[in-house]
């Protein structure tokens, strides 16, 4: 269930929705004169929020791209090619 709470709420009980954003690691829904204003969340819970939303489009992107190419690369391709470059990187910063 969603935390709502009026936006008086954060300057009177900072300290409590400060607890309930870290302990739940949900957001609080504030509002002002009985509509939705904004939403107060931990750092951390923005940050996957972000993650889970870079993701998700990278996901996106490559099913795009899958559906306009019929190549297709195996496990051993993948890996080999990320291991190439992950080698190449170490070189170079080695040098």
């Amino acid at each position: 269930m969603p935390h709502i709470r009026p936006v008086s709420d954060l300057r009177n009980n900072f300290a409590e929705i400060s607890r309930v954003v870290h302990e739940t690691s949900e957001p609080v829904f504030l509002t002002k004169n009985g509509y939705g204003d904004m939403v107060v969340m931990s750092i951390e819970a923005y940050e996957r929020k972000q993650f889970e939303s870079d993701i998700y489009f990278k996901l996106k992107e490559a099913e795009l791209e899958a559906k306009s190419t019929d190549k297709r690369y195996s496990h051993e391709e993948v890996f080999s090619e990320l291991k190439a470059n992950l080698a190449a990187k170490v070189n170079k910063k080695n040098v």
